[in-house]
C-alpha cells in the first residue's frame, strides 16, 4: 500500500476512455445511487448532530412561553410580537431563532454568513467543528467506495475511514489555516479597507453596490478556488493512497492546471445541479403551519431537502474521482486494497495481543 510518487505509475494500469465533464457527472450520480447506505449514514450523521441544538432551543422556547396565552398563538402561526420579545432577551442558542430560519430564508443567510465573515456563536461552531471532524472521518470511507465502485463493506469502510482519516485532518488542519488567513486579513482588506477606499467619493448607492458585488465575486472566486484544490486533495490521498498531505496538495494542484476546463466545467455542471435544487426549494419550502398535520409536513419536505442536499454533497466527490480516474488511471483503480479479514488492521491488532499460556 506504498504511496504513489508520480503519476507514471498509474500508466501500467488499464485506461478506460477519458471521460468529459458531462459523463464524469453522470457517471458520479450512478456512483452515488449505486451505494444509498453512505448517504444515510451521512443524514444519520447530520440528524445526530443537530438533535441536541434542537431539544436544547425547544427547552428555551417552551420556558419562555409557558401556559401564556401567546404559546396558543405561536402553535397557530407566527406571533410577531412575542418573537420580538424573545429575540431581545435571547442569548447563545436562542439568538439563531429569528426569521431567517424560515423556508428559503435559511439559504440566503447561509450565503450572505460566508461572504460577510459573519461569526458563529459558540454552540453552532462546536456543532459545526464535531460535524468537520465527523466528515474528515467518514471521507476517507466514501471516497473509497465511490472509487472501487464496488461494496467494501463495514470493516473495509471503518479500515478506510480510520486509514484515511489522520491524513484528512492533517489535510484539514492547512485548508483551516488557509480559510482563517483569507476571512481574517483578506476578506477585511476587501471590503473594509478597499471598499472605504473606492466609494468614499461616490454619490449613489448602485455605484457602491456594484463594487462590493465585484468583491464578493472576487472573494467567492478564491474561495471556490481553494475548495477545489481539497477536493482533488482528497481524491489523489484516497486514488492514490498519498500520505503527505502537502506533497498531495501541490499534485492535485498540478491535476487541476493541467485539467483545467475538465475541472471548471464539471464544477459549474454541479453547481447548477444545485441551483436547481436552491430554486425548487424556494418554491416549495414551506413557511410557517400551525400545530398539527402541518407542521410534520413541512417537517418531512425540510428533511427532504437536506437528503437531497447531501445526495449533492457526496455526487460531488463522487464525480471528481470519476474525472481525475478517467484521465489518470481507470475506472475503479485504487492503488490501496481493500483491507478484509483476516487482513485488516483490526486482525492484527488481535494477533499481536498477548497471549495466555
Amino acid at each position: 500500500m506504498g504511496s504513489l510518487s508520480s503519476p507514471q505509475s498509474l500508466v501500467t494500469s488499464p485506461r478506460s476512455t477519458v471521460l468529459g465533464p458531462r459523463s464524469a457527472w453522470r457517471d458520479g450520480w450512478k456512483r452515488v445511487l449505486a451505494a444509498p447506505a453512505l448517504v444515510a449514514g451521512v443524514f444519520a450523521l447530520t440528524f445526530l448532530l443537530a438533535l441536541p441544538l434542537v431539544i436544547t432551543l425547544r427547552g428555551m422556547l417552551a420556558a419562555h412561553l409557558g401556559g401564556s396565552l401567546a404559546a396558543e398563538t405561536a402553535a397557530s402561526g407566527i406571533n410577531y410580537d412575542w418573537w420580538q420579545e424573545f429575540t431581545a432577551q435571547a442569548t447563545g442558542l436562542g439568538t439563531t431563532f429569528t426569521p431567517s430560519v424560515i423556508g428559503f430564508a435559511t439559504v440566503l443567510d447561509n450565503i450572505s454568513g460566508v461572504l460577510d465573515a459573519r461569526a458563529r456563536i459558540g454552540p453552532l461552531a462546536t456543532a459545526l467543528a464535531l460535524y468537520l471532524v465527523g466528515w474528515a472521518f467518514l471521507s476517507g470511507g466514501i471516497l473509497d467506495r465511490y472509487a472501487r465502485q464496488r461494496p467494501i463493506h463495514v470493516h473495509g469502510f471503518c479500515a478506510a475511514s480510520g486509514a484515511y482519516g489522520v491524513r484528512f485532518v492533517r489535510l484539514a488542519v492547512i485548508a483551516g489555516l488557509i480559510y482563517w488567513w483569507l476571512f481574517a486579513y483578506i476578506h477585511p482588506w476587501l471590503f473594509d479597507t478597499q471598499f472605504d477606499n473606492l466609494t468614499r467619493g461616490m454619490n449613489t448607492e448602485r455605484a457602491a453596490f456594484l463594487v462590493r458585488a465585484i468583491f464578493y465575486v472576487f472573494f467567492g472566486g478564491v474561495l471556490l478556488a481553494v475548495n477545489l484544490v481539497v477536493d482533488y486533495t482528497k481524491v489523489r490521498i484516497v486514488v492514490e493512497d498519498r500520505r503527505s498531505a502537502i506533497g498531495a496538495i501541490a499534485a492535485a494542484v498540478r491535476f487541476i492546471g493541467t485539467h483545467l476546463r475538465q475541472v471548471l466545467a464539471l464544477y459549474a455542471l454541479n453547481s447548477l445541479t444545485f441551483l436547481v435544487l436552491i430554486a425548487v426549494w424556494a418554491l416549495f419550502a414551506p413557511g410557517v403551519g400551525g400545530a398539527g398535520l402541518s407542521m410534520w409536513a413541512g417537517f418531512v419536505v425540510a428533511q427532504l431537502y437536506i437528503v437531497a442536499r447531501l445526495l449533492l454533497k457526496v455526487q460531488f466527490i463522487a464525480s471528481q474521482i470519476a474525472l481525475f480516474q478517467a484521465n489518470l488511471a481507470h475506472a475503479s483503480y485504487v492503488s490501496a486494497p481493500v483491507p478484509v479479514w483476516p487482513d485488516s488492521p483490526a486482525a492484527e491488532a488481535i494477533d499481536s495481543s498477548p497471549r495466555s499460556a
